[in-house]
């Protein structure tokens, strides 16, 4: 479903993504963050749908179908460098700022921080030009929120 998709993505130099694209890409980047603990939880599902309406002003139904083709592109995606350097190319520094809260978001919404998320977490920031500071900081914010 995805193979177009995933082709553009893995080539060296990927262009530019169209904003239906970047949204993919974005969701599913959400999806591999919540399962890379290896527990995929009713409430990180929940927040990743919470995540995509608010950011991407969708009605519930239509921020679960984006998750759910999220989920199904999140497997079948190359590994996390190819595809979160195509996400930097596609999408402005402060909209990868608010990514990286969203991570933070789903990383924080069974109440654990689980060394596998972390550990992703932190090669996302540097792979989406987010130093370790400013992501702690967002991790922080987020925290405090209670989101």
């Amino acid at each position: 479903m995805f193979k177009t998709f995933l082709n553009r993505l893995i080539q060296p130099d990927p262009p530019q993504m169209k904003d239906d694209d970047a949204r993919l890409a974005l969701s599913a980047l959400l999806v591999r963050v919540a399962r890379s603990d290896g527990a995929y939880s009713p409430s990180e599902i929940a927040r990743i749908d919470r995540i995509l309406s608010r950011r991407f002003a969708l009605a519930p139904e239509a921020a679960a179908a984006l998750r759910r083709d999220a989920e199904q592109l999140e497997c079948e995606a190359p590994d996390t460098v190819r595809f979160t350097r195509a996400i930097k190319q596609a999408v402005p520094y402060q909209d990868r700022a608010a990514v990286i809260a969203a991570l933070w978001e789903v990383v924080l919404a069974d109440g654990v921080r689980d060394r596998e998320e972390d550990a992703l977490l932190r090669l996302v920031a540097d792979l989406l030009g987010i130093n370790d500071r400013d992501s702690n900081i967002l991790r922080k914010r987020i925290e405090a929120a209670g989101r």
